[in-house]
C-alpha cells in the first residue's frame, strides 16, 4: 500500500521540545498525498510550554492535516470499530507513553487510539523521545519491541554526555519507517 492511498492516525504526546520537528513531517506526510488524523495527548493538547502556546500548536496541527483533532478518550474509541487507519505513527512518543502502552494502560486518547487500531492487526509505529528511555523504560521498549504489528523509527542517543538514558527517533525517517512498516517490516538499522 502506497501512503497516497492510506489514512495515517497521527498522535502526538508531551516531548514539546519536538513540537516544531514534527509539523513538518505531517506536512511531508500530507504532501504525498495520505489522508493525516491528529490524536493529542491530554498534555500534548492543552499545555502551554516554552516551545508552543496550546492554542497556536493545536491550530497548526489542524491547519496542516485539515482535520479536527480526536482530544478525548471518547473520541479515540471509535477508532478501532470504525478501522478509521491504515497505519498509525505516535511521534514523539514519551517515556510515559511507552510504559503504558507496553502494560496495557489506556488513559489518554493517544493510547486509546493505539489499543483501538491495534485491535485490527494494523501497523503501530513508535517514535521514541525520553530522558529514561536507557534506564527504567528501556525493558518496556524491549517488550514492545517484540509484539505483533509494532514498530520503530530509528532511534539513538540524543547527548549522551548530557543525558546518557535519553534516546531520539529519527524524526527525518517517519516517512520511510511507514513505509516499511506498511509492508510488515521493521526498516534497519532500528538504532543509530
Amino acid at each position: 500500500m502506497k501512503l497516497s492511498e492510506c489514512n495515517i492516525g497521527f498522535a502526538i504526546t508531551g516531548s514539546f521540545c519536538t513540537f516544531d520537528k514534527i509539523l513538518p513531517q505531517i506536512k511531508i506526510l500530507k504532501d504525498e498525498g495520505a489522508r493525516v488524523l491528529p490524536i493529542l495527548s491530554f498534555n500534548s493538547y492543552g499545555m502551554d510550554t516554552r516551545f508552543f502556546k496550546s492554542e497556536d500548536f493545536v491550530s497548526s496541527v489542524e491547519e496542516i492535516t485539515g482535520e479536527k483533532i480526536i482530544k478525548t478518550v471518547q473520541g479515540a474509541e471509535p477508532i478501532g470499530p470504525k478501522k478509521m487507519f491504515d497505519i498509525m505513527i505516535i511521534a514523539p512518543c514519551t517515556g510515559n507513553t511507552i510504559a503504558k502502552l507496553s502494560n496495557g494502560i489506556v488513559d489518554t486518547p493517544v493510547l486509546m487510539a493505539a489499543k483501538a487500531h491495534l485491535r485490527n492487526n494494523r501497523p503501530l509505529v513508535l517514535s521514541v523521545s525520553s530522558n529514561d528511555a536507557l534506564g527504567i523504560n528501556f525493558q518496556n521498549i524491549g517488550k514492545l519491541m517484540n509484539m505483533k504489528n509494532i514498530y520503530f523509527v530509528p532511534f539513538g542517543q540524543d547527548d549522551y554526555v548530557g543525558k546518557p538514558n535519553s534516546l531520539i527517533g529519527d524524526i527525518n525517517k517517519i516517512k520511510d519507517t511507514l513505509e516499511y512498516a506498511l509492508d510488515g517490516q521493521q526498516i534497519q538499522p532500528v538504532i543509530i
